[in-house]
């Protein structure tokens, strides 16, 4: 069977639509264009040509997918950080918009021939990214998760830091050793979400992303009272941790902060206003 661009994308879109899939047409779009490699300026000059039986059986499951609830990124395996692309798996939280604040406000404290601890890293995208910036700079990315550190060193391949980064299971701290191991910079995008509220995320996170990404349970803090409690003893003099935190809780983390030990040099708004990235200096 052989059937058009143009063809393909309308009916894509009306079965994106059926599911529930907001800006379905943008969606089959992009999922054309992955599938054809090419951008959509290509499907919109070429909408009469013709895609072949393996490339329309191909578009059909992944519309499927989409319509389940699958994200997009995950059927791809890829999505754009800070103006690169990573490879991602349901191994990883898809990177989001508003952890490029939390890179940004990084370069802004980092010194020269920075070492660097991303706690929980994922995809690898926050440590990854620093070092592309700062090609003077080590990074140590670690996650409980070894599945999530495969799809990271992918990453750190692709983007040629690789000699730069190491990469360690480890329970936050857990397998690091005080004594050897020092940092300029703590850097985390901990799991935050509350338990109450995963019923009303969106299905695509709810249902697809690594829940222990997601949640810490209980109140959504746990993880980031370790960090406040275990960071400083892997951080320098005057050394910085940086956080993102979740919409709600800019004002139980600074309570949480104990200025005996750590200076708030900031807590920093998001796109929508809300606080997202607390910047803690060790005294």
């Amino acid at each position: 069977m052989s059937i058009s661009i143009a063809d393909a994308l309308k009916e894509a879109t009306a079965a994106l639509d059926r599911a529930g899939v907001a800006e379905a047409r943008r969606e089959a779009s992009s999922l054309l264009s992955h599938i054809l490699e090419r951008d959509r300026t290509f499907l919109i000059s070429h909408a009469e040509d013709q895609l072949d039986g393996a490339q329309w059986q191909h578009f059909e499951q992944a519309v499927v997918r989409r319509a389940a609830g699958e994200p997009a990124q995950y059927i791809t395996g890829t999505q754009d950080f800070f103006g690169r692309a990573f490879h991602v798996t349901p191994d990883v939280l898809i990177p989001r918009p508003e952890t490029e604040l939390l890179v940004e406000t990084a370069l802004q404290v980092m010194n020269e021939n920075a070492v660097i601890c991303d706690v929980g890293t994922g995809s690898g995208c926050i440590a990854i990214t620093l070092l592309c910036e700062r090609t003077d700079a080590r990074a140590l990315a670690v996650d409980v998760s070894e599945a999530a550190l495969e799809v990271a060193r992918e990453n750190a391949r692709r983007h040629s830091v690789k000699d730069r980064i190491d990469l360690q299971v480890s329970d936050l701290f857990a397998g690091l050793d005080a004594s050897a191991q020092q940092f300029h910079l703590i850097i985390s995008n901990p799991p935050y979400v509350a338990a109450n509220m995963l019923p009303s995320l969106q299905r695509e996170v709810r249902n697809h992303e690594p829940r222990v990404a997601l949640s810490p349970g209980e109140d959504g803090l746990t993880i980031i009272r370790r960090l406040l409690n275990e960071a400083p003893e892997f951080l320098q003099n005057n050394g910085h941790l940086i956080m993102e935190i979740g919409f709600d809780q800019g004002e139980a983390v600074q309570r949480l902060v104990d200025q005996n030990i750590w200076t708030i040099r900031d807590i920093l708004p998001d796109l929508q206003c809300i606080p997202r990235i607390v910047v803690l200096q060790k005294r």
